[in-house]
């Protein structure tokens, strides 16, 4: 999605860096957005240059996008981790404040902004499949800037849980599988019968 897109809607400059990293505007990506926000205000968060603010995401959705962009919880880091239940609640952790909150998303999405009834007419044709590129971003842009008028609890419900300290990535070196000779996680290998350090796709051969 290109700028013009969406120019007229009142899109923050940190909402448009995620759309940029994301690849396009939706729903989701202004859901984790919107958590995003919220943690770094409640858990007084910088950007995680290591570890030290950790994600966990009961979905695989757009959402994911943004608390990676904004708090720096990625899967590379292993600060990221996904439970994907189809659920859209997150557990952002601050590791040295030992505090951790879940958001979860309220009841089922009411539009409520001064264009209903296109909006709805909108939702309609995106239902059936016949909305045009065009409706479908206009779609988009409506409930993005519903969402982002709205007040967060309004939204999503938030509950301070239990602090349990998560694992932090794994380290190993790395060996020469047996079978395909590319080097493999040490602690990934599958011992053969034969006594043989293998890869997991080799050891299912």
């Amino acid at each position: 999605m290109n700028k013009t897109d969406y120019s007229t809607a009142n899109i923050p400059e940190d909402l448009r860096k995620c759309i940029a990293f994301h690849g396009h505007l939706c729903p989701g990506l202004v859901y984790g957005y919107l958590i995003a926000q919220q943690a770094i205000s409640i858990l007084n968060l910088k950007h995680s240059q290591d570890e030290e603010v950790v994600a966990i995401c009961e979905s695989d959705s757009c959402a994911v996008d943004a608390l990676q962009f904004l708090l720096g919880t990625t899967a590379g880091k292993g600060n990221l981790f996904i439970k994907d239940f189809g659920k859209n609640a997150y557990t952002v952790i601050n590791r040295s404040k030992k505090l951790s909150y879940r958001f979860s998303r309220r009841e089922y999405y009411d539009y409520k902004g001064k264009n209903k009834e296109e909006f709805d007419l909108l939702s309609k044709a995106v239902s059936s499949g016949s909305a045009t590129q065009k409706q479908m971003i206009r779609h988009k842009l409506l409930k993005a800037n519903d969402l982002l008028s709205r007040p967060f609890d309004e939204v999503f419900l938030t509950t301070r849980v239990e602090f349990s300290m998560p694992p932090y990535a794994s380290l190993a070196p790395s060996e020469v599988c047996s079978k395909c000779g590319e080097m493999t996680m040490a602690t990934k290998m599958v011992t053969t019968e034969n006594g043989e350090y293998v890869c997991i796709p080799c050891s299912k051969q």
